[in-house]
């Protein structure tokens, strides 16, 4: 049954309460029922039966005609990896448990710093790896193996059993799984969001981080307060398996990218899954021109495309613009209080472990409620560029108020805070906030929706790598800093929130507004010529292609963007205008 073969007038809402339709009465009943369903798959595996298969099929029935709900849900699924990034973000707070040093025979911070850094090591090689298998295999077989290895290298940590060479190579096999989905979450999201909705799910990997952050914070609070013995750090550990494993069996329930399917000369496969995303039949003059410009864009090497990248002013503008953003995210300090909050807390005058792990829980739901805010109300209305002006201000002036107290009424051990102690510890969770609600999520939405798209998975790799490489520089920093910087390190702050303040201007003058731009207008933000009009009109007169006329393209363009921007899923999601060859190279320099 096709609601939009009914009665125009009636929008999906209203047919969702309209008496004629009494199978739409129950829809929220089956969604729950497959919802609790999908998660019982996900936690028990799947077996020669197949019911991945009766499920999709079913969600796809009942969500084809609800406002971009299926989007929404099938970004859900893939950014359950981040539930486990955030997990693990705040494991090395657990390196100083008692009960972790006594099994693991640590005798100095150094080893424990290692154990630390190791898997950044594999997040950082993860993350470049991914590009490759990526573009080669596809994106959902790589978000699959990224699984594997994450589930694989928490099975080896929890079962080190006090061999730290076992141990090392856990966080190294579950880092290289991490990182490859710090870069394919973002990329196969953005390759299939609406655009009108396609900030908002970008971001919702920001937001399933600062998820996994707070439940971590708030598992490792409850195993320090109830759990005995090597439990408490050995549970902790193995809950980040618990998002792999809904990621590796939820991802069965989603299609391939049509972007991939497209340069892979699957077209018949890549019309399907466009037509099923944008609810329009496969001959439609909209699916066919998001079609035949994906034929346009053609396959290269990777040397082909890293001289495109590099050698054309608009792609290496674009790349660069994605490194700085990416170094900028990490030296703002945010991870510095993610992995050190509960020593962090304690400079600041919380007098007790326990205490400081309280405050770090409500620490991660500060970021997670108000990164949820964020992609609510100001993702795609606020606008990429002044969320991240306004929040470089408040991050620095937030740090610099922490550095002031810190320096000059700092706080005395087993004595009563003071006021200004409190306004400094409210500053923690003030930075918190703003960095939700700019540098969070909006380096993500923009670093996965600037790049051509024969350009986006390498340039996404690229980003996720740096990302990676300064987390390790901060992570490995910080401890020293916090030490050697000043009476409890207050210079730390000093240095975070002059680099806060500095990237209002790196913002400023380098980062333009790509809120509300399709993926294809990108090039002409940019500054690349459009070539693809060319080659196209070139290969429709040699009788290659045949398109509708410009004047009716025009008008079905118009057409889908009213109704999207009124509410409807008919975008597609995955527009792309890239450039091809090294003729591109030849015309750019």
């Amino acid at each position: 049954m096709n609601l939009r073969s009914m009665d125009g007038a009636f929008s999906s809402w209203q047919l969702l309460y309209c008496p004629r339709n009494r199978s739409y009465f129950t829809a929220l009943d089956t969604c729950a029922d497959l919802f609790i369903a999908c998660f019982g798959g996900m936690l028990f595996g799947w077996g020669e039966f197949r019911p991945q298969d009766l499920i999709r099929d079913v969600l796809i029935d009942i969500f084809r005609h609800w406002d971009h709900w299926r989007s929404y849900c099938y970004a859900c699924l893939h950014h359950f990896y981040e539930l486990a990034l955030g997990n693990w973000l705040t494991f090395i707070g657990n390196t100083t448990s008692t009960h972790f040093t006594r099994k693991l025979e640590l005798i100095s911070s150094q080893i424990a710093s290692y154990i630390s850094q190791n898997r950044k090591a594999g997040c950082f090689f993860g993350s470049l790896i991914a590009y490759y298998v990526a573009d080669r295999w596809g994106r959902k077989p790589s978000l699959l193996i990224a699984a594997a290895f994450t589930i694989a290298g928490v099975i080896f940590q929890c079962a080190s059993s006090g061999h730290i060479a076992v141990l090392y190579i856990g966080r190294l096999v579950s880092g290289l799984g991490v990182g490859a989905a710090s870069m394919l979450t973002p990329l196969y999201v953005s390759e299939n969001a609406p655009r009108a909705i396609r900030g908002a799910l970008t971001g919702m990997y920001q937001l399933f981080i600062a998820t996994g952050t707070m439940l971590s914070f708030w598992v490792n609070y409850g195993a320090l307060l109830h759990l005995p013995g090597d439990s408490v750090w050995i549970v902790p550990l193995a809950c980040q398996m618990i998002p792999a494993i809904f990621l590796f069996v939820g991802i069965a329930m989603c299609n391939e990218s049509p972007r991939w399917l497209a340069r892979q000369d699957n077209w018949e496969k890549a019309t399907a899954i466009l037509s099923q995303v944008s609810n329009l039949p496969s001959d439609h003059p909209y699916i066919r021109m998001e079609i035949e410009e994906r034929r346009l864009i053609g396959g290269a090497g990777f040397v082909d495309l890293m001289k495109e990248m590099w050698l054309v002013a608009g792609n290496r503008k674009r790349a660069l613009i994605s490194i700085g953003l990416m170094t900028c995210q990490q030296m703002t300090g945010t991870n510095a209080i993610n992995y050190y909050a509960p020593k962090i807390f304690l400079n600041l005058g919380i007098n007790s472990a326990t205490s400081g792990l309280f405050a770090t829980g409500i620490y991660g739901i500060v970021k997670m409620v108000t990164c949820a805010a964020f992609l609510l109300v100001a993702a795609d209305s606020l606008g990429r560029r002044r969320s991240l002006l306004w929040t470089s201000i408040a991050q620095g002036t937030a740090m610099f108020v922490i550095g002031f107290y810190v320096r000059f009424d700092p706080p005395v051990k087993g004595a009563v805070i003071p006021p200004v102690g409190y306004f400094a510890l409210t500053c923690i969770y003030l930075f918190a906030g703003f960095f939700q609600f700019g540098w969070g999520p909006c380096c993500w939405i923009i670093v996965s929706e600037i790049p051509t798209a024969r350009l986006r998975a390498l340039n996404v790799a690229i980003a996720a790598a740096t990302q990676w490489l300064f987390n390790f520089v901060v992570a490995k920093a910080v401890p020293t800093m916090l030490v050697t910087v000043g009476r409890a390190g207050y210079g730390t702050y000093f240095i975070f929130g002059t680099f806060c303040f500095s990237m209002f201007f790196f913002v400023w003058f380098l980062i333009p507004e790509t809120k509300g731009l399709s993926l294809e207008k990108m090039d002409e933000l940019f500054g690349n010529p459009d070539l693809l009009h060319q080659k196209h009109d070139e290969e429709s007169q040699n009788g290659s292609v045949r398109r509708a006329s410009a004047a009716e393209k025009n008008a079905h363009v118009a057409e889908i963007e009213e109704r999207e921007h009124a509410g409807g899923n008919v975008d597609g999601g995955v527009e792309s205008r890239g450039t091809t060859g090294d003729d591109i190279v030849a015309q750019n320099k």
